[in-house]
């Protein structure tokens, strides 16, 4: 291999900063320890790179990921051995479930301990082989440059990932005066990403023959930024569209085509259109469970097309009649070349329309609590659908989804595979990092809110005006509902009796702090949001409150329960 010689003489720690500037890395979250000290030692010098430290290795893998899933940019970590690299292993599992391109470097013993339980010492590669698109393990210093931009060619080209990077401490310690050539050269990764054209082109077929087709706008659409082609496509033919969670901001929720999200807590236009359809055409989603309800009872008698850039996705789910490996956008760019194919859909949309005007999303009015979906409503409103929305996981997520009207690309920041309470706080940190120009504001509950409130520490520090909105119904709210639903009201450790007051946390962290709960003022108590500090909004929200509509587990999507028809 070509060794390529250094102006000077570098440690492997300021060979892996060196690296990382070159290709373009301005941001690190991490968290030190004895086996990355030497690499904490070059950073502490280190100019070219910020570097922003959590309060806990969860964090800083969450605080990566929302940098990553809202600017499109490779989110990069640093951890420890042992407990610090075994702490991040959620939000690698998290990152890997939504196809998030992230570098993880895990410090690891002196080679000449690995193996022999050392202290601190844990079998990062093993354990991280599952639930990462590639790992490594650096052996000898001169690779570093090579390792790290094969990685960050991996993590971020074909459907993106997370890459593990173990690095030995005498690894970084040592010095070296060459490297090998960084140049990627990987023959048996080539992710494919330019669509085959005949397959294109049986889609179009498909169309003629089509009576009641259906677009289906996954979370590949936001990431291989194909959204103005969507929205190109589905005019062209008229065709509704429905979103997966990860899939919103594909098509603007006002567009007159868009149906929103479809599944166990969507749109019954959405799960209608999904039902009655003759034609899906799936770009970017993955056909999972929440979206499909009873998998036997989803598109049956349907023809079904499904483009996605991982052809392990392509019949996992659903029997695919017209598989399409390659990238959204260049699909889509290809599917608006080809000369335009006669078809009339007038009929079936007008159909589906009226779906979407007799049963919007709605909700009871309670003079007694503030309604969730009302906060987020008017916080639409307030910031006029273009705020980066972000949420932890629960029934406030799903209340986001179904009433925040968003509008653009990577604008709503959540866990959508993994469902991992704890993300919100450290992902609204990292979007708010990478877009600092943008309002950046977080939805969570009292759950989740309690799992990574610590990282509410590095808001003043580093200047991050975050807006945090907790919605608190004093239980894990997703689980209490099911509970009342299908487990006889047992409300089976799924409530908090004891917990803080949230207020003087926020007092301890030096944020602003609101606590709303009338009903009557709470359009003008949310003014506060457009403040242009970090803030803690407290709303205290019933108990009782279900998100519907909802399809239960097992049913099919359309036997939905608590749909609301207009009269």
């Amino acid at each position: 291999m070509q060794q390529i010689q250094l102006d000077t003489a570098r440690t492997g720690s300021y060979l892996i900063l060196d690296t990382l500037a070159k290709l373009g890395v301005e941001t690190i979250f991490g968290y030190p320890g004895g086996a990355v000290l030497p690499l904490y030692e070059a950073i502490f010098h280190y100019k070219n790179i910020r570097h922003i430290l959590a309060r806990h290795e969860q964090g800083a893998v969450h605080a990566a990921e929302g940098y990553a899933k809202s600017s499109g940019r490779i989110g990069v970590v640093v951890v420890t051995s042992g407990p610090g690299a075994t702490n991040a292993i959620t939000g690698i599992a998290d990152a890997m479930g939504d196809s998030v391109p992230l570098l993880v470097f895990s410090g690891q013993v002196a080679t000449p301990g690995i193996g022999k339980d050392a202290f601190q010492e844990a079998d990062i590669i093993g354990i991280t082989t599952p639930i990462t698109k590639y790992n490594y393990q650096i052996r000898h210093t001169e690779d570093i440059p090579r390792i790290i931009t094969e990685a960050i060619h991996i993590a971020t080209t074909g459907r993106p990932g997370p890459v593990v990077i173990d690095v030995p401490k005498d690894i970084q310690e040592r010095m070296v005066e060459a490297h090998h050539d960084p140049t990627v050269h990987l023959p048996s990764y080539q992710p494919t990403v330019e669509p085959n054209g005949l397959q294109v082109k049986k889609i179009l077929h498909q169309l003629t023959l089509s009576k009641k087709p259906v677009l289906l706008a996954g979370g590949g659409i936001n990431y291989a930024d194909a959204n103005q082609e969507l929205i190109a496509f589905a005019e062209r033919y008229q065709i509704p569209v429905v979103s997966t969670l990860l899939g919103l901001g594909a098509m603007p929720i006002e567009h007159d085509l868009s149906l929103g999200m479809g599944g166990m807590h969507g749109s019954y236009a959405s799960n209608m259109a999904l039902t009655e359809a003759d034609f899906i055409l799936n770009i970017g989603a993955r056909f999972d469970d929440r979206l499909t309800g009873r998998v036997n009872s989803f598109a049956v008698d349907m023809t079904v097309a499904h483009v996605d850039v991982d052809p392990a996705e392509i019949g996992k789910v659903i029997k695919t009649d017209i598989p399409v490996v390659g990238d959204a956008k260049k699909t889509l760019e290809m599917l608006l070349r080809f000369d335009q194919v006669e078809t009339d859909f007038k009929e079936w949309t007008a159909h589906v329309l009226d779906n979407k005007r007799r049963a919007p999303f709605a909700y009871d009015e309670d003079k007694n609590f503030v309604k969730p979906q009302e906060v987020i409503e008017i916080i639409g409103q307030l910031t006029d659908g273009q705020a980066i929305i972000v949420t932890d996981v629960g029934q406030h997520q799903m209340w986001t989804a179904q009433y925040y009207p968003f509008k653009n690309a990577r604008q709503l920041i959540t866990s959508g595979g993994m469902g991992t309470m704890g993300f919100g706080i450290p992902a609204a940190i990292g979007a708010k990092l990478a877009n600092p120009d943008k309002e950046v504001i977080l939805f969570v509950g009292d759950g989740g809110f309690q799992m990574t409130n610590q990282e509410l520490a590095i808001l003043n520090g580093y200047g991050i005006p975050i807006k945090v909105v907790l919605l608190n119904n004093h239980s894990l709210g997703m689980v209490r509902q099911w509970q009342e639903s299908f487990y006889n009201e047992h409300r089976s450790h799924s409530t908090f009796d004891d917990e803080p007051n949230f207020q003087l946390l926020a007092e301890a962290y030096s944020i602003s702090h609101y606590l709303f709960e009338e009903p009557a003022s709470i359009r003008e108590d949310l003014q506060v949001i457009l403040e242009d500090k970090p803030m803690l909004i407290e709303v205290s929200i019933s108990n009782r409150e279900h998100v519907l509509p909802m399809v239960p587990s097992g049913k099919a999507n359309h036997e939905m329960l608590g749909v609301k028809f207009n009269a």
